[in-house]
């Protein structure tokens, strides 16, 4: 089981002073304190923080997904440069926007005596898609994730995530929130109708 860790007891805080939206952010009417991070219970019993809540969403099952977690993970890949993991809270699976190695494309393609020369059009193959699959079914067995924690679908772009283009911060992390609306009409398309990957 995991959600977001809540607490309640004699030692609570009562607020905070002179802000009361942001004690109703805190603290529920039922006297909880809301941590804002998620958590998870570990078979010996332990609690295992996993991410905070503003990183995190909830697909239609209930589970949460720690999206910074993933995209660390995937982006270990050897044919991954960048990645943006996203889901909807109304879909059972998660998708992926991925900017590919472009290098190790080509090297892949050649071991696999696959004609990459138009890249634009190799990185929309099934063999393309096949091999990013495998990979990125390789890495979630490796670290351990669920099968809600791979992406089922996936949209392949040459253009980095830069200052530039506003999808990095100063600190070069992720801007969630300008991804979402930089792709919002290849995410529409991957969760649109298509049967999604490893579906029957």
């Amino acid at each position: 089981p995991r959600g977001e860790i809540c607490f309640k007891g004699h030692s609570n805080f009562l607020g905070y002073f002179k802000l009361p939206d942001k004690t109703a952010e805190t603290i529920d009417e039922h006297g909880w304190i809301h941590t804002g991070d998620i958590g998870a219970i570990l078979p010996n019993g332990a609690l295992k923080i996993i991410d905070r809540k503003k990183n995190i969403f909830k697909l239609a099952q209930g589970e949460y997904i720690a999206p910074e977690k993933l995209e660390n993970t995937y982006s270990k890949i050897d044919i991954v440069k960048q990645i943006f993991i996203y889901g909807d809270s109304l879909q059972s699976v998660i998708v992926a926007v991925v900017v590919p190695e472009e290098s190790e494309v080509l090297k892949i393609a050649k071991e696999k005596s696959l004609d990459a020369s138009d890249m634009d059009a190799f990185l929309k193959s099934q063999d393309w898609l096949d091999i990013v699959t495998e990979r990125f079914d390789q890495a979630k067995k490796q670290a351990g994730f669920t099968g809600l924690e791979i992406p089922r679908k996936f949209h392949f772009t040459r253009e980095e995530f830069t200052l530039e283009n506003n999808l990095l911060t100063p600190t070069m992390k992720l801007k969630r929130n300008d991804a979402k609306l930089a792709f919002l009409e290849e995410i529409k398309k991957m969760y649109d109708g298509a049967k999604l990957q490893g579906e029957e």
